[in-house]
């Protein structure tokens, strides 16, 4: 799925324009890099978390030469599944939660 089709998808579900579902996932994706950068952790229950992970300088080879060279210490963005999201997955079941402008009437 890309970020046209979620897009879309989302549109049809909440019946607003594709422009302010758009906005709303920029909106949503720049507070999520946004917490990241300033090195807070976000956690979407039960979806997962993001978090940043500090990588260590470490030793590695050029594939081409096999000369070593050094990898320069980092921090990582990093995605860990929530319980739900692992259980959806595994049982390959679609869950809906509620909201959306119904009022959590499940469908």
């Amino acid at each position: 799925m890309t970020k046209a089709d979620l897009v879309d998808s989302l549109s049809v579900e909440t019946e607003l324009s594709k422009r302010q579902v758009g906005e709303v996932v920029d909106l949503l994706l720049d507070s999520i890099r946004d917490a990241l950068i300033a090195g807070d952790k976000v956690q979407l229950i039960p979806f997962g978390s993001f978090v940043v992970r500090e990588r260590k300088k470490r030793e590695g080879r050029n594939p081409k030469t096999g000369a070593k060279i050094t990898i320069a210490a980092r921090r990582v963005p990093a995605f860990s599944a929530g319980k739900g999201l692992r259980d959806a997955v595994a049982g390959g079941k679609k869950k809906r939660g509620g909201g959306g402008k119904r009022g959590g009437a499940k469908r």
